[in-house]
């Protein structure tokens, strides 16, 4: 947890609650910007007592004689928002990139040139440069946002509890990458909806309904490859029920593993779907022996765990796959409630720019009921008004009740994944921030950003990113940026949503980039201009085919890594003859076996004299190939003519080897 975020709750300042917490035992370091969560709960659980003593200590201190002190001038003081990327702060307080880095590394945070860091980070390195942060005004309603459980309990709170009505249940489908999730969601809605997706891999996130016993259940697709764990999580905490989909021919694989912790992480109630029992190689039993092994032990095997097989190509076991989800959803039925004509709160789980309808973002309803014309507000920033609402189907409809996945028309700009949307009567001052402002406050989505600063030595691959919506462009920048290798590196010069442009051709021009673009296109004249200016364009519909394209580049730009071999060594016995570049010299095989044509390093009592190579070999009379240890034999050696009796001659061969991402 953010210290900030810690000392909002306690409702102090941060630096009195680092002055203070010492006093307690919790010895954390007074420029301190994370703490643990099991920490954090004992500290809020001190909350009154911590309160107390920093009232007592205003009071001890007033009450001291007063010293005149010497008069120092005010620091200097700078406007931040409350984010900012590493290379924005450095110009923002005008230090060089390197310099901040390394002050953000003694305070333990790890962060490169493009990586953003909140404002506490920020106000804590800055004061280590003698600089003042202050939060900029428009940003302070966004650092107060809570969160949506902090929301809906406060909704809960003070709302009527007669008007809370049961809603649907919501149920994220989560999984490895090819066991059968969208098919499974697919053979649910009677839909093909597998056939749009390409390679067969959920690309974003979806939401769908569907009836089963004439109650309504919503289900939430999340993508399956490893580069969408952070889609993942968001999905996954939003739901109510989890569904964990295992193959049952190929069981517990890592993006399982991983599915698993995120469930647990959000303490979700989970139903593991074993799929594909129509395959010859279906092994049920391993699977509910590897979920044992992680503790989840399956109820017929005397646990707790949910096992459901099925077979969603054969549309087996569907029925009892649904009804359980409904006992799963019925034992907790008394959370499962929302007033419809409550607080109207959602959570962001799509947000895109389409070419006709313009900025777009569909909403999970978690609270109240979302309607044509209504005011949308994110983090007190207004963000546009419901034009037009439309279902899971794309079907218009007039408003939108608990539990279901909306799709707004009529933004702004695109907010971010995993934000919190709610609805208000009227449009304040306070929500009227403007479009730089929240592209400040999400310099990845909408506004170019500068190649990365390296060390002069590492090569650059100069990358411009395009993609259709924002959660597929914000995991492939991150997935981009965390390729490491020693001495390349990806950077990605511009990045945004919507088509390839010609802005676009031009920058990559000036820079040296290649172009990306994920599920957008480029017109005939953005077409035309990259060929004219010789600029690649490469388009993409699976994001790990993108990241691989990436990988591949990357390698190929990798210095290869000289090998030295040491095949032999030998000592001069004699000098034969001596030219300008070259000599003729008797030796002895202490060791190995030395070849015409390999390279050769002369050492005397133990260092290192001249290397050159050994360009024929001759025992007696006749030329041979190859002299082994014990034989003598004269070698006429290439390179300076410093070899003397006595010398030690190491025999090696070179090799290039490409070093791997």
């Amino acid at each position: 947890m953010n210290v900030s975020e810690l000392a909002r709750k306690l409702k102090i300042n941060s630096a009195e609650l680092l002055e203070i917490l010492p006093e307690f035992g919790f010895d954390i370091g007074k420029r301190a910007i994370k703490v643990d969560e099991r920490l954090a709960h004992k500290i809020l659980n001190l909350g009154p007592k911590i309160k107390d003593k920093i009232e007592e200590n205003k009071i001890a201190k007033s009450s001291e004689p007063i010293v005149e002190k010497e008069v120092v001038s005010a620091p200097k003081e700078i406007l931040m928002p409350s984010v900012v990327t590493v290379k924005e702060f450095a110009g923002l307080i005008g230090k060089p990139v390197n310099e901040v880095i390394k002050q953000l590394m003694k305070n333990g945070v790890m962060a490169s040139l493009n990586e953003r860091i909140d404002f506490d980070t920020a106000s804590i390195t800055a004061d280590e440069f003698g600089i003042k942060a202050v939060l900029s005004k428009d940003q302070e309603a966004i650092l107060e946002a809570e969160t949506l459980d902090e929301r809906m309990k406060k909704i809960f709170e003070t709302e009527d509890k007669k008007k809370f009505e049961e809603r649907p249940p919501v149920v994220v489908v989560m999984g490895h990458v090819d066991h059968g999730k969208t098919k499974l969601l697919d053979a649910i809605r009677k839909t093909n909806v597998i056939a749009t997706e390409s390679g067969g891999i959920t690309q974003h996130i979806g939401a769908y309904q569907v009836v089963k016993q004439n109650k309504l259940i919503t289900f939430i697709d999340t993508p399956g490859h490893e580069a969408f764990t952070a889609m993942r999580s968001r999905g996954a905490r939003v739901a109510d029920v989890a569904i964990l989909v295992v193959a049952a021919n190929d069981s517990i694989k890592p993006q399982t593993v991983e599915a698993i912790k995120i469930i647990q992480q959000s303490k979700l109630p989970m139903i593991v779907a074993i799929n594909k029992i129509d395959l010859p190689d279906a092994n049920i039993e391993k699977v509910k022996q590897d979920l044992s092994a992680m503790n989840l032990l399956p109820e017929d095997w005397g646990g707790k765990t949910i096992c459901v097989p099925i077979s969603a190509k054969q549309n087996t076991g569907l029925d009892d796959l649904l009804t359980t989800v409904l006992l799963v959803s019925e034992l907790q039925k008394d959370k499962l409630v929302a007033n419809p004509e409550g607080k109207t709160l959602g959570t962001i789980i799509e947000s895109h720019i389409d070419k006709g309808e313009g900025p777009v973002a569909t909403v999970l309803i978690h609270n109240g009921a979302l309607k044509v014309g209504d005011n949308i507000i994110i983090n007190e920033v207004f963000y546009g008004r419901a034009r037009a609402l439309k279902d899971f189907n794309n079907k218009e409809i007039k408003a939108g009740t608990p539990s279901m996945p909306v799709k707004i028309i009529g933004l702004k700009f695109p907010p971010k994944v995993g934000d919190i949307a709610e609805v208000t009567e009227k449009i304040e001052r306070r929500h009227k921030i403007s479009p730089a402002n929240i592209m400040q406050e999400r310099p990845s989505i909408l506004r170019k950003q500068e190649a990365k600063e390296e060390k002069e030595s590492t090569k650059k691959f100069n990358i411009i990113l395009r993609a259709d919506v924002l959660g597929s462009l914000e995991v492939i920048s991150d997935s981009i940026e965390k390729i490491e290798a020693q001495d390349v590196r990806a950077v990605i010069v511009s990045r945004g949503l919507g088509n390839i442009n010609e802005s676009d051709v031009e920058l990559a021009a000036n820079v040296g980039a290649v172009i990306y673009g994920f599920h957008v296109k480029a017109d005939a004249s953005t077409a035309d201009l990259a060929r004219d200016k010789k600029v690649e364009i490469k388009f993409f519909d699976v994001i790990y085919k993108l990241l691989d394209e990436a990988k591949s580049r990357l390698s190929e730009m990798i210095t290869p890594e000289i090998v030295r071999k040491n095949l032999g060594k030998l000592q001069v016995l004699a000098i034969f003859r001596t030219e300008a570049k070259s000599m003729i010299v008797g030796v002895r095989v202490l060791e190995g076996r030395i070849t015409k044509g390999v390279k050769a390093e002369d050492f005397r009592n133990g260092k290192s004299i001249s290397s050159g190579e050994i360009a024929e070999l001759k025992i007696g009379k006749e030329v041979v190939t190859d002299a082994v240890t014990g034989q003598e034999c004269g070698i006429l050696y290439i390179g300076k003519p410093e070899l003397k009796i006595g010398d030690i001659m190491e025999a090696y061969s070179e090799e290039s080897v490409k070093k791997k991402l």
